[in-house]
């Protein structure tokens, strides 16, 4: 059993899930609202900026991160990028449950339970 091909084959299944297909599809249709996108871009370069604060320890203000909620929401009343976060959020989920699993499995290498 070749772990490669194994990872490959796991890259392949996820370029080919249905939330991988729903992500292109709503993507595509927010590229053809200049203004759905102009929003989106913004949401995620204050996102990308908030997240790269916490990682250098620099914790945002409650204020900070609620005018962030609030935008989400806002957001979200658009049906295309609602579709776009919530097949976002799907995606994200296998990938935890992916990593979990990898891990479980190695678990006995530091004195956790075997899988």
């Amino acid at each position: 059993m070749n772990i490669y091909d194994k990872a490959n084959d796991l890259a392949k299944a996820l370029r080919e899930s249905s939330e991988v297909e729903e992500i292109t599809s709503a993507m595509k249709l927010i590229e053809a609202d200049p203004e759905a996108k102009a929003m989106l871009d913004n949401f995620r370069d204050q996102q990308m900026e908030l997240q790269q604060r916490m990682m250098s320890g620099d914790m945002p203000a409650p204020d900070e991160m609620e005018k962030m909620e609030k935008l989400f929401e806002v957001l979200s009343l658009n049906l295309n990028i609602r579709r776009l976060f919530d097949a976002e959020r799907r995606l994200s989920v296998i990938i935890e449950d992916v990593n979990k699993i990898i891990a479980d499995s190695l678990g006995h290498l530091y004195g956790g339970a075997e899988a």
